[in-house]
């Protein structure tokens, strides 16, 4: 009789728990963006003066706006902080992600140098490892994954398979389910989701930027290789420098 009880409210328990769970199809997703700007910067004399008139963190807010297992993700507002000077500022405001996952291809707007290069390709693919370590993230359990883009630099992300898209922020996806964090430290940036809102989804913002040229991927890496050439200055730290371009390419390409 007793076993016949146990059984019983395992049972019950085990359906609640069920019920309880979501499998979401269709919401906006706001994710906070906070990027450490100075250690961003370089070192020398006019950058070094610069950061004493800069907040420390540059904190934006974005959307992830999905339905049909399509996306986009783009710029929705800044923090109530000081306000950023322009070339801090516009290529966050400019920038979307629109992905299409029925067919695995995706566009691109990026804003380089004030100008806004379009890319159509195919969606890029990460070769993610699996973690046992959970967090809960705007209400939903999540699970650690970790990858590399760019051959070395190390991207740490929390998803769930509660919100049925494996979609991301910017261009990182591939989890089974929403990637809800992100931590890129050699971009001294992370993602984190602050809500997910499943009423009244506006599904007219879905689909890509209307443009006459797009690059692909490899064209658009080649221009930034192109306008980075003459970085390098007689006093300058190479190292610096260096590492400065890396930056610049990976939160472009990204």
């Amino acid at each position: 009789m007793r076993k016949r009880i146990y059984l019983l409210a395992f049972t019950i328990v085990s359906f609640t728990n069920l019920n309880a769970q979501q499998f979401i199809s269709k919401a906006t997703i706001e994710y906070e963006v906070k990027a450490n700007i100075k250690k961003t910067m370089g070192n020398n004399t006019f950058e070094e003066m610069l950061k004493e008139s800069l907040p420390t963190f540059k904190t934006g807010y974005y959307n992830f706006t999905f339905a049909n297992n399509k996306s986009v993700y783009k710029f929705d507002h800044w923090d109530a902080g000081p306000k950023m000077p322009e070339f801090l500022r516009k290529s966050d405001e400019e920038n979307v992600w629109y992905f299409d996952h029925n067919t695995g291809k995706f566009n691109m707007q990026k804003n380089v140098y004030g100008s806004n290069f379009n890319v159509e390709d195919t969606m890029p693919t990460l070769q993610w490892k699996l973690t046992n370590e959970n967090r809960v993230i705007a209400g939903f359990n999540c699970r650690k994954a970790v990858a590399k883009i760019f051959d070395s630099v190390y991207v740490f992300a929390f998803y769930t398979d509660e919100i049925m898209i494996s979609g991301g922020p910017c261009s990182i996806n591939g989890l089974p389910g929403m990637i809800l964090g992100v931590t890129i430290p050699r971009l001294y940036t992370s993602w984190i989701a602050t809500k997910v809102m499943v009423n009244k989804v506006d599904e007219s913002i879905i689909k890509p930027v209307a443009v006459k040229k797009n690059y692909t991927m490899k064209n658009l890496k080649s221009t930034i290789d192109e306008r980075t050439k003459d970085w390098y200055s007689e006093g300058d730290d190479a190292n610096e420098v260096k590492q400065q371009k890396s930056r610049f390419e990976w939160t472009t390409l990204l």
